[in-house]
């Protein structure tokens, strides 16, 4: 059973970068074939994309945050982060990472990290 783990401030103050960790255990961020995703859901609204990096340290990005996001990885703790710069309130919401597998049809997410809520506000 993979295990992630999100961490970092929940307060961000506007025009700042956000900064997360996903930690994970039980399974390494460099098995070929899977990728690990970053995904918010703000207060009343569904599920967003926001990019993913691959086993080999390959990255995609969500083209309405491209601009603002970047996604790197510490294979040596067996992690992966996100930062997203430039936030605004409409930043604020719940953001989880997951672990993205090929599935009949397309991709799927076979692990959730619990998610961390992230408050932009002044």
């Amino acid at each position: 059973q993979v295990r992630l783990q999100e961490s970092g401030p929940g307060l961000v103050k506007p025009s700042q970068t956000l900064s997360l960790t996903c930690a994970v255990s039980d399974g390494s961020i460099t098995t070929s074939g899977y990728t690990w995703s970053w995904i918010r859901q703000p207060p009343g609204k569904g599920l967003e994309w926001m990019g993913v990096i691959a086993y080999d340290g390959s990255t995609s990005y969500s083209p309405s945050l491209k601009s603002r996001t970047s996604i790197s990885r510490n294979t040596s703790k067996n992690q992966f982060s996100l930062q997203l710069s430039s936030v605004t309130p409409e930043d604020t919401a719940v953001y989880y990472c997951a672990r993205v597998v090929v599935v009949p049809g397309g991709l799927g997410i076979d692990y959730w990290g619990q998610g961390t809520q992230v408050t932009v506000s002044s």
